[in-house]
């Protein structure tokens, strides 16, 4: 529930700030009506460099690779008990 409390603020202000700018002059009008777009594919860039810091951080795990692999051949012997064909994986 704060989190949410914390977003709405801080869009309001956003909002408060961009109706200001649109009242007074002291940006142009053409420019004060694309800021909200602006901010959006801002947001966007943001996200998609989290996401890529992410990926370029991420763990490697050989240990839980080598538990997976166990859980997997496991599970293909379960399989071919059951008469279930799974290829050759």
């Amino acid at each position: 529930m704060k989190h949410i409390i914390k977003i709405m603020t801080l869009l309001v202000a956003l909002s408060a700030l961009w109706i200001g700018l649109l009242q007074t002059s002291i940006v142009r009008r053409s420019y004060t009506l694309v800021l909200p777009i602006y901010l959006i594919v801002c947001l966007g860039c943001y996200g998609l460099l989290m996401v890529g810091i992410g990926l370029m951080r991420f763990p490697t795990c050989p240990q839980e690779a080598q538990l997976l692999q166990k859980d997997i051949a496991e599970a293909q012997e379960c399989l071919k008990q059951k008469g279930v064909d799974v290829g050759g994986f």
